[in-house]
């Protein structure tokens, strides 16, 4: 069965940085995306970023310029390189798959994942 597994989570001060892993295994599908999500207590769950491609990728407001995703195919693995973590970056990160249709933008996907990781967490705080 398809699973995911997160790593990368601690915890850093303002300023600082984190790389965060989500490999992906245990699926057959030609196209898939991956994207990344995270939790804050008290809150909603909120889109953070995806990849289906190198060209096809997204960052919510919140984090782009600071956040860069990038994809390992050769081991179905995506990073979160998180920089100039902020106090609002705490959170648990989650991180999910599901197959895509090779076109469209990876956005898209992020309401229909349905495989997720159990979270890792971030924590900013000096």
């Amino acid at each position: 069965q398809v699973q995911v597994v997160e790593s990368g989570g601690g915890s850093v001060q303002p300023g600082e940085s984190l790389k965060l892993s989500c490999a992906a295994s245990g699926f057959t599908w030609e196209y898939y995306a991956i994207a990344w999500f995270r939790q804050a207590p008290g809150k909603e769950r909120e889109k953070v970023s995806c990849i289906a491609s190198e060209y096809n990728t997204y960052y919510s407001d919140s984090v782009k310029g600071r956040f860069t995703i990038s994809r390992d195919n050769t081991n179905n693995t995506v990073y979160l390189q998180m920089n100039s973590l902020k106090p609002e970056d705490t959170a648990v990160y989650y991180c999910a798959t599901d197959r895509h249709n090779g076109y469209s933008p990876c956005y898209f996907n992020m309401d229909f994942m349905n495989y997720w990781g159990k979270g890792t967490q971030v924590t900013v705080s000096s």
